[in-house]
């Protein structure tokens, strides 16, 4: 049986949210593999909660890079829209 990776999944989590948001994504994609396996009894399930909970800091960390990527893109169109129209003037 594969030892757990419950505690590196919750800090990338952790991490995912507070400092690097790309880490969120590798917290959710390794959270998820790692609960199949546990489900399957091939990884030590003992360390089940800090892996949903690194899984759960990855997905709200992923949607909250997705959304400033998105507002990032909006800001940057605005302030494209806005200089083009001064420079017209």
């Amino acid at each position: 049986m594969k030892p757990h990776r419950g505690t590196l999944i919750l800090v990338l989590g952790i991490l995912g949210l507070v400092v690097c948001a790309p880490l969120a994504i590798a917290a959710w994609v390794m959270g998820s593999g790692d609960l199949k396996q546990m489900d399957a009894g091939t990884m030590d399930p003992g360390g089940r909660g800090n892996t949903q909970a690194g899984k759960i800091c990855g997905i709200i960390g992923t949607i909250l890079m997705v959304i400033g990527i998105i507002v990032l893109g909006i800001l940057f169109t605005i302030g494209f829209a806005a200089a083009l129209a001064q420079h017209h003037n």
